[in-house]
Parts: structure tokens; sequence; C-alpha cells
């Protein structure tokens, strides 16, 4: 066992990990949602690595400079990778469109195909199979909730909540009995295009 890490070490680790999520975020050219996730992956890794701390080899700002710049060089690399990968870009649903503020998420609907896009097959007869068993369970829901499906179908969120006169905290909740009335129909994550995103 490992004692405890002081207050004053503490608040050196957290800074040293800011510092290096800053200077990755800036060198990676990634969205500003992303910063903070930077930051506490950089600190989980370099908390877990704190048994290898010897006080008597350094103090700990070295140790964390060190292990953070290790930590920055893999994910910039798996970063590297991914966006090589998807041909130069990244594509993230979080991310604002050029030009607005709503992100990319937001803006698309079931109709646009966003299952293309991330690469899932649809077979032709299980995707006739699916329309078909989920118009059935449809008809059973109530009025306003078959209504929000279709809206869900057909538009973004945005649209939904522009139009609907609601506020998007209330449409999440109806989404979420939406999905509860589903599943007790027998549809899961298994149907679900955001879960399998």
């Amino acid at each position: 066992m490992h004692p405890p890490i002081s207050p004053a070490d503490l608040a050196t680790l957290i800074d040293e990990a800011a510092v290096a999520a800053r200077r990755l975020h800036r060198r990676l050219v990634l969205p500003a949602a992303d910063l903070d996730d930077l930051r506490q992956d950089l600190l989980v890794d370099l908390i877990c690595r704190l048994p290898g701390f010897d006080a008597r080899r350094g103090g700990i700002g070295a140790f964390a400079n060190i292990v953070l710049r290790n930590q920055s060089s893999r994910i910039s690399i798996r970063h590297h990778r991914q966006r090589r990968a998807q041909g130069g870009t990244m594509l993230s649903l979080d991310v604002p469109v050029a030009g607005g503020t709503e992100p990319l998420g937001c803006l698309l609907a079931e109709a646009d195909g966003l299952s293309t896009w991330h690469g899932q097959d649809v077979c032709v007869i299980e995707d006739a199979e699916l329309r078909h068993d989920l118009a059935r369970a449809l008809g059973d829901l109530p009025e306003d909730a078959q209504s929000l499906c279709a809206a869900l179908g057909s538009c973004a969120i945005a649209e939904i909540v522009g139009r609907g006169g609601t506020s998007r905290s209330a449409l999440y909740r109806h989404i979420a009995r939406l999905r509860l009335d589903l599943a007790m129909r027998g549809f899961g994550a298994r149907w679900d295009g955001s879960k399998a995103a």
C-alpha cells in the first residue's frame, strides 16, 4: 500500500495534466469540447502510474511531466492513425456545423442515413422486417408517442424543438419514455440507432 498523496502534490498533478492537455489539444487541433476529456484521460493515466514514482529520483512535477509527455505521444499517434483511416478528417457528431451553433448530431435525422456514416451494413430483408415490426409496435402506442416517432424519423432534434414549442430537456424525457414503451414491446438496443452509433 502506497502512502496517500498530499494535497500539494495532487494540485501539482492536476496542474501538470491541465497544461499537457492544453498543449495536446492545440497540437491536434481538436474541438473545444474535447479539452476536458483529454485532461481527464491524462490525469487518470498519471494517477495510475503513481506507484512508479520514487521521490529519491526527482520531484513529483518532473515525474508527472515525463508520464504526461509519453501518454500525450500515445494519444497523438492514435489520433493521427484514426484521422488517416478516415481520409484525413475526424467525424464528430458533437462538433457544431460550420457557421452554426448546433452540433452535427442534432441536425441529422434517421432519414439522412446516419447508420451509413458509421459503416453499418443494412440487409434489405432485415430492414423490411424491422420496419414491419416497428409499424406494428408503433400502432399500439398512444397518439402523442406516435407523432413523436414520426417527427424523430423525419427531422432533427433542433427542428422538433423549434417547431413544437417544447424544451430540449422535455423532448429528451419524452424520448426516454418512448424507449421504455418500445422496450416493453420487445424493441431494445438492437434497433436503437443512437446506441449502435
